[in-house]
């Protein structure tokens, strides 16, 4: 994985995991320990979901980038659907609380996308790559006189 692509997970991943850790606190504090279990799964699944979309994402970039916008769309609108798929899937469970599990599902996404933002934002990719050829000095365009 390229430097930038690793900067910028990590740069999702990290406060993905911090507000996790809070929502583990938190729902420890009011719903004990299923509570905690629910938030720890709920930021597990927002990670592994997330950082895979992410992962792709790049690939899909780098491999085919007339598609990038497409595969974006595709990929957060199947992302989300899988999650709404887990949360119904795990609203009768008895092993966790899962009101806990669905707020720190939702909590972790919407930090993992602001993130994400801010990351792309930051990031200084060049959009047109400079040719190698040519030296420093810039081509002379217009009139010689």
């Amino acid at each position: 994985m390229p430097s930038n692509d690793a900067r910028t997970l990590v740069h999702t991943a990290v406060p993905t995991a911090a507000v996790g850790a809070i929502a583990v606190v938190v729902s420890a504090g009011v719903a004990g320990g299923k509570g905690a279990l629910g938030a720890v799964v709920g930021t597990l699944v927002t990670l592994i979901f997330m950082g895979l979309g992410l992962v792709v994402l790049q690939r899909t970039a780098k491999s085919l980038p007339h598609l990038f916008q497409m595969m974006g769309l595709l990929l957060y609108a199947a992302q989300l659907l899988l999650m709404v798929i887990f949360v119904a899937l795990f609203q009768d469970t008895s092993f966790f609380n899962p009101r806990a599990f669905a707020l720190t599902l939702v909590a972790t996404t919407l930090t993992w996308i602001g993130a994400q933002a801010r990351a792309h934002m930051k990031a200084k990719i060049l959009y047109v790559e400079p040719d190698p050829q040519k030296g420093e000095q810039p081509e002379k365009s217009g009139s010689k006189t």
